[in-house]
C-alpha cells in the first residue's frame, strides 16, 4: 500500500492513514509475502501458510466513523490431532470493523468523539478506538484468520486407535465409579 509513512507493527502490516483516506473510499488487495507468511505461521503455530490474501475496503461512515470491510482467503497447514499428520485447509472469511477517534485525538475524521459508548448485546459491536498511526488492515486479517482456525483439526475418517480409547472395564473402576456407587445408596 502506498502513501503510508506509518511504521509496521505486526508481521503482515498494511496501514491506511487517515490523511490517505480523505473523503473517498480505498479499495485494495493485500497479499502477504513469503517472509510475512512465515512470521504469521510461526505466530499462529501453523505448519504452513501458503497463501494469505484479502480484498479490503476502507471508507468513511456517518459522523466520525471509519468502516473497514474485507474478504480474505488463506491456505493453511495444521497438524491433525488424531494422526499427527499435516492437514491442509483452505479458509475464507469476511471481516467488518468500525473505528472512531478517541476523545484525545484531533478529529481528522470530523465530528467530536462521544464521552461514553453504550453497548447493546443485540446490536453490532461498538467501534474500536482509531489508532493514531492508522488502521492496520493486515493485522485485522491475521486476527480474523486466527479465530477462524480449527482448534482441533482432524483428517476426514481419522479415528483414535482402540488401544488408546476407554476400556470396557474402566466404567466400573474409573474416576466416576465412586460417584456412581454413592448415587446408588440414596
Amino acid at each position: 500500500m502506498g502513501g503510508s509513512s506509518a511504521k509496521a507493527q505486526s508481521e503482515f502490516s498494511r496501514i491506511v492513514t487517515l490523511d490517505r483516506l480523505g473523503d473517498r473510499k480505498i479499495a485494495e488487495r493485500i497479499e502477504a509475502t513469503a517472509a510475512e507468511r512465515d512470521q504469521v505461521r510461526a505466530r499462529l503455530g501453523l505448519l504452513g501458510l501458503d497463501r494469505l490474501v484479502a480484498d479490503c475496503e476502507v471508507r468513511r461512515g456517518l459522523g466520525d466513523l471509519v468502516h473497514v470491510g474485507a474478504a480474505w482467503t488463506a491456505e493453511v497447514t495444521q497438524t491433525c490431532v488424531v494422526t499427527l499428520e499435516p492437514l491442509q485447509q483452505s479458509l475464507t472469511g469476511d471481516l467488518q470493523a468500525s473505528f472512531r477517534p478517541s476523545r484525545g485525538q484531533s478529529s481528522q475524521v470530523g465530528g467530536a468523539a462521544e464521552d461514553e459508548v453504550v453497548v447493546d448485546a443485540l446490536e453490532e459491536d461498538p467501534p474500536e478506538t482509531l489508532p493514531s498511526d492508522g488502521i492496520d488492515l493486515g493485522e485485522l486479517v491475521v486476527q480474523e484468520l486466527a479465530v477462524s482456525l480449527d482448534p482441533y483439526p482432524r483428517r476426514s475418517g481419522a479415528a483414535i486407535p482402540s488401544e488408546f480409547g476407554p476400556s470396557d472395564d474402566q466404567g466400573e473402576s474409573g474416576p466416576f465409579a465412586a460417584l456412581k456407587a454413592l448415587k446408588g445408596k440414596e
